[in-house]
C-alpha cells in the first residue's frame, strides 16, 4: 500500500464525487444522495485500509507522497500521516460518511449543491491532516473555510447568516495571523539556510531566536485557538452550532475543532519548542477557564443544541490542557480526547436532530418520558450522555483521566479544578438525560403510585402534570415514534467505538504514542 497513492485517493475521492454532481446538473436528489453516499464511503473505506496497513512501530510518517510543484519557491506536494494524523483521517471519514446519511432525509432544498458543499468540505479537511508542506496545508485550511459557513448560512436556521458570517470572520482573522506567521518563517528560515522550503518536517530543524519564536507561535496559536474554541475565542461556536443542520453540527464538532488541536500538535510544538514552554503556563490557565466555563454555560441551557455545544467548549479545554502540559500523559490524553469528542458529541448532535425532526424545537422543557416510547433512542441517548460525563468503561473516561493526569504532573491546581469540574459535566449531562428520557412528559397525567403525587396530594397540593414546565412544550412527546434505520445506522458505529475505546484503548495509544514521543522529544530537547 506504500506505492499506492493512498493519502491521494482519500482525500480526492470526496471531490471526485463533486465533480460528478458539479457536471450532473439535472441529477435528481436520490441520484445525488447515491453519488455523495459512494464517494464518502470509497474515501472510508479506504481510509480504513490505511489504518490497518499503518505501523505504530515505526517513526516519522508513513504513505509519504512527494513532487516537486513550485520549485523555485520550494513549495512541493507533500504528504504524509503519522500517529497524530492517521486517526483523525479515519475519523473524518468515517464522519464525512456518517453526515451524508444523516442528510439524506433532513436536506430537501437544494439538495444538489448541498452534496457538493458537504464533498468540498471533506477534502479540504483531509487535506489539513496529510499536508506536510505549510503553502499546501494552507489552501486545505481555507478551503475548510467557505463549505463550512455555507452550509450554515444556506441550509441553517433563523439566524443563520449571522451564525455563518462570525464563523466566517472570526476563522478568517486566525487564518490571515497563521499567513503571516507562515511568511516569517519562510523568510527566517530561508535567511539562515539559504534554502526555500516550506517543508513542515524540514522546517522543524531551523534554529529560531526566541523573540521570533514567541511572536510565530503566537500567530498560529491565535488561528488554532480560534478553532479550538479556546476561552475566550469561542463565541463563534454556539451560535453556528445552533443555527448549522445537524450533519453541519456533526462535521463541525466531530472534525473541524480538531484541526485547531491538530495545529498545535503538528505545528506549535515541533517548530517552536521554547515559546511552547514559554506560554505554557498561560494557556494551561486559558484551558481550565474553558473548562469551568463550558460546563457552567451548558448547566443553564434550555436549548439541547446550545447545551451540547457549550459542552464542546469544555471538552476541548482538555485537549488544551493536555497538550501544554508537555508530557506524555497529557499529550496522550488530548488526542484520545480528540477522538473521542469526535465519536460522542457528535453523536449527541445526531440525538438533538432526532428529536428536532419529531418536535421541531430543540427546548428542553417540550420532552420527557421518551425512554418508553423511544427506548432505542433513550439507550443511544444514555450511552453518549455518560460517555460525555467521563464514564469509566467509555470512551470520555480514558482522555479526560490521561489529560487531568498530565495536567496534574505539570500543574497540580490545573490537575485539581479540572477534576472537580467532572462533577459538573455529571451534573448538566445527567440532568439533561432525567429530563429528556424519565420524567413525565410535558402534559402526562401523573403516576397515581409517585410517591411524590402521594406527598403532594397529603398535603394538598394539586399535581401539575408533566411538571411544572409543561405549559411551554407546543407536541406531545409520548407520540414521537423510536429511531428509524438511517437513524440507527449513523448511531451505531459511534456508538460502538465509543464502548471500544473506553474498554480496549491500548490499539489507540499504541498508534499515536511514537509520534507524541517525537513531539514531546522535539519540545523539551529545546533551548531554554
Amino acid at each position: 500500500m506504500e506505492r499506492l497513492p493512498i493519502l491521494s485517493l482519500i482525500t480526492y475521492s470526496p471531490l471526485v464525487g463533486a465533480v460528478i454532481l458539479f457536471l450532473w446538473a439535472n441529477a435528481s436528489p436520490r441520484a445525488v444522495r447515491w453519488i455523495a453516499l459512494v464517494a464518502s464511503s470509497v474515501s472510508f473505506l479506504l481510509s480504513i485500509g490505511m489504518l490497518l496497513a499503518f505501523d505504530p512501530h515505526r517513526s516519522g510518517m508513513q504513505f509519504s507522497e512527494t513532487f516537486e510543484w513550485l520549485p523555485e519557491l520550494g513549495i512541493a506536494y507533500r504528504l504524509g500521516v503519522d500517529g497524530i494524523s492517521a486517526p483523525l483521517v479515519g475519523l473524518t471519514t468515517l464522519l464525512t460518511l456518517i453526515a451524508v446519511i444523516a442528510s439524506w432525509e433532513p436536506i430537501r432544498h437544494r439538495v444538489r449543491e448541498y452534496y457538493i458543499t458537504l464533498l468540498l468540505l471533506a477534502t479540504g479537511m483531509l487535506g489539513v491532516f496529510v499536508s506536510l508542506d505549510l503553502f499546501l496545508f494552507y489552501i486545505f485550511w481555507e478551503i475548510v473555510l467557505i463549505p463550512m459557513a455555507l452550509i450554515i448560512g444556506v441550509w441553517g436556521s433563523a439566524n443563520r447568516v449571522y451564525a455563518a458570517v462570525k464563523f466566517f470572520l472570526y476563522t478568517l482573522a486566525g487564518s490571515l495571523l497563521m499567513l503571516v506567521g507562515i511568511v516569517a518563517l519562510y523568510q527566517e528560515y530561508f535567511q539562515q539556510t539559504g534554502v526555500r522550503t516550506l517543508d513542515v518536517l524540514e522546517l522543524a530543524r531551523g534554529q529560531y531566536s526566541e523573540t521570533f519564536q514567541f511572536w510565530a507561535f503566537l500567530a498560529f496559536f491565535l488561528a488554532f485557538a480560534i478553532k479550538v474554541t479556546m476561552w475566550p475565542f469561542h463565541t463563534w461556536l454556539p451560535d453556528a452550532h445552533v443555527e448549522a443542520p445537524t450533519a453541519g453540527s456533526v462535521i463541525l464538532a466531530g472534525v473541524l475543532l480538531k484541526m485547531g488541536g491538530y495545529g498545535f500538535l503538528r505545528f506549535n510544538l515541533p517548530l517552536f519548542p521554547d515559546a511552547t514552554r514559554e506560554w505554557a503556563p498561560a494557556i494551561v490557565v486559558l484551558s481550565v477557564i474553558a473548562i469551568l466555563y463550558g460546563a457552567l454555560m451548558a448547566l443553564v441551557q434550555r436549548d439541547f443544541k446550545k447545551l451540547v455545544a457549550y459542552s464542546s467548549v469544555s471538552h476541548m479545554g482538555f485537549v488544551t490542557l493536555g497538550i501544554f502540559a508537555l508530557n506524555h500523559a497529557g499529550l496522550s490524553g488530548a488526542m484520545v480526547v480528540m477522538l473521542s469528542h469526535g465519536f460522542v458529541t457528535s453523536a449527541l448532535f445526531l440525538i438533538v436532530g432526532v428529536l428536532y425532526e419529531r418536535a421541531h424545537t430543540r427546548e428542553l422543557v417540550a420532552f420527557g418520558g421518551l425512554a418508553r416510547n423511544m427506548p432505542v433512542f433513550a439507550a443511544f441517548f444514555g450511552l453518549f450522555a455518560f460517555a460525555s460525563l467521563g464514564l469509566a468503561g467509555l470512551s470520555g473516561f480514558v482522555g479526560e483521566f490521561l489529560a487531568l493526569l498530565g495536567g496534574f504532573r505539570a500543574y497540580r491546581w490545573a490537575g485539581v479544578l479540572g477534576t472537580a469540574v467532572v462533577i459538573l459535566a455529571a451534573w448538566y449531562m445527567l440532568r439533561v438525560f432525567q429530563r429528556v428520557a424519565l420524567v413525565r412528559a410535558p402534559g402526562e397525567p401523573p403516576d397515581p403510585d409517585d410517591p411524590e403525587l402521594r406527598l403532594a396530594t397529603a398535603h394538598g397540593v394539586p399535581p401539575i402534570a408533566g411538571g411544572s414546565d409543561a405549559h411551554h412544550a407546543p407536541v406531545d412527546p409520548r407520540t414521537f415514534p423510536d429511531v428509524n434505520w438511517r437513524e440507527a445506522l449513523t448511531l451505531a458505529p459511534l456508538a460502538l467505538l465509543t464502548v471500544w475505546v473506553g474498554v480496549y484503548p491500548l490499539p489507540v495509544l499504541r498508534l499515536i504514542e511514537s509520534a507524541l514521543d517525537a513531539v514531546l522529544a522535539a519540545v523539551t530537547g529545546s533551548r531554554l
